[in-house]
């Protein structure tokens, strides 16, 4: 059999979705009505519907103040967060242009600081809503009026007004009820704290068994960009929201306490997505719910990449009771923008892609990518195993496959401290003790000389095939290890400087 490298592009294509004349096209979220119009909100606060057949944009609401996040209810009705409220708008004599707005929710603070965007919502089987308060940064200082309760305990109200404020405030900060908060909003507007600890979350997403799945971004507190699994009550990381917690000690400052008794507390990350080579500003998570529709990942997440054309692909593993999983590159280049910030499924099966730069890096625009019917040779699933991982190719593999020379593994992990980032930790290449081949002949068995809880694994395919020459198309899959099959998680070494 003869080999061939093949690209994204030969599975899949992509159309760009030509856009109203005049309009600032940054995407911050994208649903679909029941009737099948698409329904898109703006930078600038716009609203619009888009029929696919006709290929037609109408204006159906305005005047928002940056909206990143819709969520369509009916041919009608939509939910819109807005950087001041969750918002719902009404088109009550159904002429496609919206005449109600309602406030849902507004029960959270504000100090103005440019970097409290508000991202959301995500939406349960029960109809309530999630939404994500993004922290203040010291890039910026405050504005003279606050919504809200004013509280922080390392620099008072008129401390922002000095040229210093900078290191007292802390690079991330929470000045306002419940700014690094995951906030749960039931359909009649109750508003319920629901998890502490994020810095940027901006990305919140349902998977098909209706587990709550929030992106996060790399900076002080976070080492490299995250995928959580949140939960009710629990802390993801960031120390500045726990002054919002009504158990914590009143007057603490979070930048004093040592970070070994954070670590002890925070829910680490399902999935970390490394940085510089992965995805540097991760965005909505998204189910495959094609059925299929979409190729052979029916079922698993998809989550935007802001800094590169690229989509990435999780793969979850419930291990002890925890999920944990790897990730591993979708759709890279081949047409993509960078940028890609919202995504929803068409009833097609077709996934519609809005970008956004937001000043930062990215790109702006809504595209189409479809799948062709074939099937690319990929890694369908990566399990952990006692002593090793257990990994399923879309393909059954050739039959010359030879794991230790084709099958690299490097481990590394990322350290939690107040610094910004981390760079890569006790990175060493891991040996191949042993491998089996299952009769599926698309499951290989691998087995490593080191498995230990904290590190990132990292996987390179070289040069593996599938049975009909074709080569693998993303080789490259990082597995994030928290615990192993015995649920030891003990990883005192994340703890950094």
């Amino acid at each position: 059999m003869v080999s061939h490298a093949a690209g994204i592009s030969d599975y899949y294509s992509i159309e760009k979705i030509a856009a109203p004349k005049g309009l600032d096209t940054q995407v911050g979220g994208l649903d679909f009505m029941p009737d099948g119009r698409l329904v898109a909100c703006f930078h600038r606060g716009e609203v619009y519907t888009y029929e696919p057949e006709s290929r037609e944009w109408k204006l159906f609401a305005d005047g928002l103040q940056e909206p990143l996040g819709i969520r369509a209810i009916n041919d009608r009705e939509v939910v819109v967060m807005q950087r001041p409220e969750l918002t719902r708008i009404i088109d009550s004599d159904g002429d496609g242009e919206a005449d109600q707005y309602q406030t849902i929710s507004d029960g959270f603070g504000m100090t103005g600081n440019y970097h409290e965007f508000a991202f959301g919502p995500a939406k349960d089987s029960k109809g309530n809503f999630y939404v994500g308060l993004n922290l203040a940064s010291n890039g910026a200082s405050i504005r003279p009026e606050v919504r809200g309760e004013f509280r922080h305990y390392g620099l008072n109200r008129e401390g922002f007004k000095s040229k210093n404020y900078k290191g007292p405030a802390g690079r991330m900060y929470a000045a306002t009820p419940y700014r690094g908060w995951v906030l749960k909003v039931s359909p009649d507007g109750k508003m319920t704290p629901f998890a502490p600890g994020f810095r940027s979350p901006n990305g919140l997403g349902f998977d098909l068994q209706d587990r709550l799945f929030v992106t996060d971004n790399q900076g002080d507190w976070l080492g490299t960009s995250k995928l959580f699994h949140v939960q009710q009550g629990r802390f993801y990381g960031h120390p500045a929201s726990l002054t919002w917690s009504d158990d914590w000690k009143k007057g603490l400052n979070p930048l004093k306490v040592n970070p070994k008794e954070f670590d002890g507390q925070r829910t680490r990350a399902a999935v970390l997505f490394p940085q510089g080579f992965m995805a540097n500003s991760p965005t909505q998570p998204l189910p495959d719910s094609t059925g299929g529709k979409f190729g052979p990942f029916a079922g698993q997440l998809l989550v935007g990449e802001m800094n590169r054309s690229r989509i990435v692909r999780v793969m979850l593993d419930k291990v002890a009771g925890e999920l944990q999983g790897a990730c591993v590159p979708f759709y890279d280049n081949a047409g993509l923008t960078r940028g890609s910030h919202r995504f929803v499924f068409g009833k097609d099966g077709s996934l519609w892609v809005g970008q956004t730069h937001l000043s930062w890096v990215g790109g702006e625009g809504v595209q189409r990518i479809r799948w062709n019917g074939k099937t690319p040779m990929d890694v369908q699933s990566m399990k952990l195993i006692p002593g090793g991982f257990q990994i399923t190719f879309t393909k059954r593999l050739a039959k010359f496959t030879h794991v230790p020379k084709q099958f690299h593994f490097t481990r590394y992990y990322y350290s939690y401290r107040q610094g910004y980032g981390s760079p890569q930790h006790g990175k060493e290449s891991i040996k191949v003790a042993g491998s089996k081949r299952l009769g599926d002949e698309k499951t290989m068995m691998v087995y490593l000389d080191k498995m230990n809880p904290g590190f990132v694994y990292q996987l390179d395919l070289k040069g593996v095939e599938a049975e009909d020459g074709s080569a693998v198309v993303n080789p490259l899959i990082c597995y994030t290890l928290n615990r192993l099959t015995n649920g030891d998680d003990k990883a005192p070494h994340l703890v950094g400087k």
